[in-house]
């Protein structure tokens, strides 16, 4: 898959660098803006399975 998107990519291996960090960059943002927030609604991070001691 790898081999398959750097063939794809246009011009020298520079230019092909720059646009796949530029890529991974994106793609970590719309990670981080949409996606992690809509997932973490169906998450029960915070949610205590533990009660306290009352002694």
């Amino acid at each position: 898959m790898y081999g398959a998107l750097w063939r794809v990519l246009p011009g020298p291996v520079w230019l092909r660098v720059v646009i796949l960090l530029v890529l991974v960059v994106a793609l970590v943002a719309a990670c981080f803006e949409w996606v992690f927030p809509w997932a973490s609604e169906y998450v029960p991070m915070n949610d205590n399975t533990v009660e306290a001691s009352t002694s």
